[in-house]
């Protein structure tokens, strides 16, 4: 690093963010991870004060790599004739799944409430062009939603290839928020768990990388979080009376997360864990795993389709013409 180049990326201690973080085969309790830990968190990072600082930064030069990697997975799919997906209309035939199309990143981030889901999507996925993000958030249901199967709105929420997709909550919902409030019968709930596996096996299988993440949060940080909500009018909004019901069976949910994660955590599809008390920790981390994820696609810039030096030569022409004639 020189004072003209400024600063660099600096690498995890300890190993990759996708080991540190992944979540192991067997039995797991997010109660057995502290929320407040920071893995990987590299000495260069400093003193308790100096750290929120430091990550910001890094977040802010990872976040411009990630911007490079994802425009090259969206001109592989561009070169390869795909067709362009507004990310922010509903997707039906662009996402539809099939082996041999160009790739497609997508994040899925699960939490508690106040767990930080809007935050990363704002701070990580921000640094993106959003022109090549498909960004969904899921809540309960619609009429709609409930005449099909648990899948069918996933399904039509997946990013177009050569996009890097967000889901904001996800399919988990329905092996998470289903079995703790009773929404459907145990034998229901319980069968999700081998459709899931199933679904993802077949995005894997179609070139779908994905990247689960559950944003790992202390009982005590998500009451801070619901007072500041109801201290601060202009968080008001964030609020709903709902999260205190769900607070309340904070140990039934911490035991549906556990199953979630053994049951759903493939060789192909893992799990990670991220401590997100801190919130400039979370952001840093979760950055890491999208640029390791990224690396290991070993993505560049397509061919181009055309013979470049003609073209030159047509461009040549073409201001000589203008300039003879007086343009």
């Amino acid at each position: 690093m020189s004072a003209v180049d400024g600063p660099d990326i600096v690498a995890p201690d300890g190993g990759k963010m996708r080991d540190l973080l992944r979540v192991s085969p067997g039995a797991v309790d997010p109660r057995t991870v502290d929320p407040r830990s920071t893995p990987g968190l590299p000495a260069a990072a400093g003193g308790s004060r100096a750290r929120k600082a430091w990550a910001r930064e890094q977040v802010e030069l990872l976040g411009a790599e990630l911007g490079e990697q994802q425009e090259m997975l969206f001109a592989t799919a561009k070169a390869a004739g795909e067709p362009d997906a507004p990310a922010s209309a509903p997707t039906t035939g662009g996402a539809e799944l099939a082996p041999g199309r160009p790739g497609r990143v997508l994040l899925v981030l699960q939490a508690m409430d106040c767990g930080g889901k809007d935050g990363t999507v704002k701070r990580v996925a921000g640094a993106m062009n959003p022109l090549g993000l498909h960004i969904r958030s899921f809540g309960p249901p619609t009429e709609e939603e409930l005449r099909h199967d648990f899948l069918w709105r996933i399904r039509r929420a997946l990013p177009p290839p050569g996009y890097v997709g967000v889901f904001n909550r996800s399919h988990y919902e329905d092996v998470l928020v289903a079995r703790v409030a009773e929404l459907v019968p145990e034998a229901t709930w319980r069968a999700r768990y081998d459709e899931i596996n199933a679904f993802e096996h077949e995005l894997v299988d179609a070139g779908v990388t994905l990247v689960k993440v559950m944003l790992h949060i202390s009982r005590e940080e998500q009451g801070e979080r619901l007072l500041e909500r109801l201290t601060d009018p202009r968080k008001h909004w964030k609020y709903n009376p709902s999260d205190l019901d769900s607070r309340a069976r904070w140990d039934d949910y911490q035991a549906a997360y556990a199953e979630a994660l053994q049951r759903c955590g493939t060789e192909s599809a893992p799990w990670f864990v991220v401590p997100a008390d801190r919130k400039w920790y979370r952001d840093w981390a979760v950055a890491h795993l999208l640029r390791e994820t990224f690396a290991g696609l070993h993505l560049g810039y397509p061919a181009a389709g055309f013979d470049v030096e003609r073209e030159r030569d047509r461009l040549r022409a073409d201001d000589e013409g203008v300039k003879v004639n007086g343009g």
